[in-house]
């Protein structure tokens, strides 16, 4: 197994998202390197190399505590295994590093892990005090507390709906703004819960959504997002799938968007127009609609109460 992995940590535990469903998805891919371009703790990982004898697996993650868990957990796989320190949008840089044109397939679960949520000291969890952190890569990178202690008001009222669709931005925008500086998770989150309006707290805690879109922006997940995935279907092979786990509606929008542009859809014209022939498709969709955990997994895993699943087979290339 080739990797460049972190120091030694304390045990990394990641219950994956639907592992059957996107192993059944991904089952049928031919021969060759199948990407998990998230591979987090090696879950969906270890399932794939042990249900699909056919493929080789290169992992990818920003996270260098996750690829010392991953590179652990699937020892017993390392022949098959090659695994880097990258986001997933340099699928390709890695790709032609090692030598390899076309792909099997390609996982994206995006998001983050329940074990960088429950580890104070990333500063991702609005539950646990922690510095404000939030890099995926804590190597580099800006901070949240960059952002939140730096940006003007505007700019984080925009930053929380974009990412987040948070119906209360300007009220949080502005207390943050009225008492920073923050140094703390605890400091902050406090903040937003007294910003909010009673009803709304009572609903889920009232820092989620600020944390989540303060996370999306430091890390740049959007951003990167639809050029990770159109970088990734221009690499599949033949009948090759790429299957992605969102976990929020701005996710499952750009996965969505990009999915169906890449079979030949069109977003709807603007009334009073004519639909426009849309482009050469070179996807098809696995279905038109999102798949979603059963009951019995929302029950056992609370993350994967939101998991959206989507997955488009490459088409044939003509000679």
């Amino acid at each position: 197994m080739s990797g460049e992995t972190g120091a030694s940590q304390p045990p990394y535990h990641h219950e994956p998202v639907m592992c059957r469903e996107v192993v059944e998805v991904l089952r049928e891919v031919p021969e060759g390197i199948l990407v998990d371009a998230t591979v987090g703790g090696g879950g969906h990982a270890a399932a794939l190399l042990e249900s699909l004898p056919q493929i080789r697996l290169l992992g990818l993650d920003r996270d260098p505590d996750a690829l010392q868990a991953t590179a652990e957990r699937l020892t017993p796989h390392s022949g098959r295994v090659t695994l880097r320190h990258a986001a997933f949008d340099a699928l390709g840089p890695v790709l032609d590093g090692i030598g390899e044109t076309r792909i099997a397939g390609c996982l994206f679960d995006l998001g983050v892990s329940s074990t960088q949520l429950d580890r104070p000291e990333r500063g991702f969890s609005y539950r646990l005090d922690g510095p404000l952190d939030m890099r995926m890569d804590p190597t580099a990178g800006v901070t949240a507390a960059d952002i939140v202690n730096g940006a003007d008001e505007r700019d984080l009222a925009g930053i929380l709906r974009r990412n987040a669709d948070e119906r209360h931005a300007r009220r949080i925008a502005a207390a943050i703004v009225a008492e920073r500086p923050f140094a703390t998770t605890a400091q902050l989150s406090r903040a937003v819960a007294a910003a909010v309006p009673a009803p709304a707290r009572r609903r889920a805690h009232p820092a989620r959504r600020t944390f989540q879109a303060l996370r999306i922006e430091v890390n740049g997940e959007l951003e990167m997002l639809e050029r990770a995935l159109t970088g990734a279907i221009e690499r599949l092979a033949d009948r090759g799938r790429c299957v992605v786990l969102a976990y929020h509606s701005g996710e499952d929008r750009i996965v969505k968007s990009v999915f169906r542009g890449a079979a030949g859809e069109n977003p709807p014209p603007r009334p009073g127009l004519p639909p426009a022939p849309g482009p050469a498709a070179t996807v098809r969709l696995l279905s038109r609609r999102a798949r979603t955990p059963t009951e019995s997994e929302r029950a056992a895993n609370h993350r994967a109460g939101s998991a959206r699943l989507r997955a488009v087979e490459r088409l044939t290339r003509d000679v």
